[in-house]
């Protein structure tokens, strides 16, 4: 198949959708790859790397591909320069964004979003979601300790022992474990707590202290958390209290994807801390986990600083993009047929989750029940589904 990897053009975005590793890997099964010149240099990928990999350096990259690669999706003017039948494959949140959704069937493009893969263990090695969450959990902890004017761990000198930072995590899902372990190795003392009973083993298992709040547990599909009516996030963020205003450091991760993040802290809670404590907010870009923050922002809540996150895994655009790479690279290989022609199987349920729209027409049913209404002989999934 011809494959071609775009350049972003998204502001803050560095990330590439194809490493050069990723690249020879392809080529080296029989598929043909261009990649835009440029497109990797922001994460430090350069030309050069891609040529060595046996990739063709072009300006118009997408003329001809059977499938175009990219990190953010395309734009509706570069979805007009595609051909009919062209497939992309990228992260698109379907859901959030309607219009986008329509101008990807009217181009007649079939669209492959990220976002929609299934949580199954069969495609745990395309989840880029998790492998995103990743880099986020890692950053979200670097930037706490960057903004915290003091020591994350223990120290014990000859002029005084000078006590460990106290870290609190909301929310232990990939990115809240891998913000609990990087906090754990900086040093600092961790508590964590998530609305689902089966995470306390897993808070322990990177050496943090799970908060009990004896509040019924919230499953959700596919290890997400279950949703939450207003009397029991209430009833928790009584119960979280105490242990916030004890915190130098609250992080929240807590985030459904086609969901508005939870609200886990409120502002006069926040107002509770130590003056000199920081409070990263990993979900402000889906609403926030913590009332007042901003995204891509450092505000003040009373003598806290609060970090809004804001397209967190471009910050380290470098190991987030080799991550979402091999996430793509074993993609394409499952969309590939045995002729290496990119020949998507629909009655495979991981082609067939994360397809969004296919030859005029949207494929994903909650999307089309968002846009057109549900059919007459489909029950109705709703928006969330």
């Amino acid at each position: 198949m011809d494959i071609a990897v775009v350049k972003e053009t998204l502001e803050g975005e560095a990330r590439v959708a194809l490493v050069p590793d990723a690249v020879g890997k392809l080529v080296a099964a029989g598929h043909r790859v261009a990649v835009h010149p440029g497109a990797g240099l922001l994460a430090q990928f350069f030309d050069s790397e891609y040529e060595e990999a046996g990739a063709s350096l072009d300006a118009d990259v997408t003329d001809g591909a059977d499938v175009v690669c990219s990190v953010q999706p395309m734009t509706p003017d570069r979805l007009r320069a595609l051909a009919p039948g062209t497939a992309t494959l990228s992260f698109l949140p379907a859901l959030q964004n309607p219009d986008l959704v329509t101008a990807f069937r009217d181009a007649e493009v079939t669209a492959f979003s990220l976002e929609l893969v299934p949580r199954i263990s069969r495609a745990q090695a395309m989840d880029a979601l998790s492998s995103q969450a990743l880099v986020s959990g890692y950053r979200c902890a670097i930037v706490a300790a960057g903004l915290l004017r003091r020591f994350f761990p223990m120290n014990m000198t000859a002029a005084g022992t000078v006590q460990p930072a106290e870290v609190v995590v909301l929310g232990a899902g990939v990115a809240g474990l891998q913000a609990i372990a990087t906090s754990k190795r900086l040093g600092a003392v961790v508590r964590a707590y998530d609305v689902r009973a089966a995470a306390a083993e897993e808070i322990r298992s990177v050496g943090a202290k799970a908060i009990e709040l004896e509040l019924e547990s919230l499953e959700g599909k596919g290890g997400y958390a279950g949703e939450m009516n207003e009397d029991r996030a209430a009833r928790q963020r009584d119960l979280l209290t105490p242990y916030i205003a004890a915190a130098d450091v609250l992080i929240t991760t807590a985030a459904v994807p086609g969901r508005q993040a939870p609200m886990l802290v409120t502002a006069e809670m926040v107002e509770q801390m130590k003056p000199g404590s920081v409070v990263v907010d990993l979900a402000a870009e889906s609403g926030g986990n913590v009332e007042g923050s901003q995204p891509g922002s450092i505000v003040a809540i009373g003598d806290a600083q609060v970090w809004g996150g804001q397209n967190v895994p471009s910050q380290m655009p470098g190991p987030a993009s080799r991550l979402l790479a091999q996430n793509v690279l074993n993609l394409l290989t499952l969309m590939s047929a045995e002729d290496g022609a990119f020949a998507p199987d629909f009655d495979d349920e991981i082609v067939d989750g994360a397809c969004v729209t296919h030859a005029g027409e949207i494929h994903h049913q909650a999307s089309r029940e968002l846009i057109e209404g549900p059919a007459a002989d489909e029950p109705a999934t709703g928006v969330q589904a």
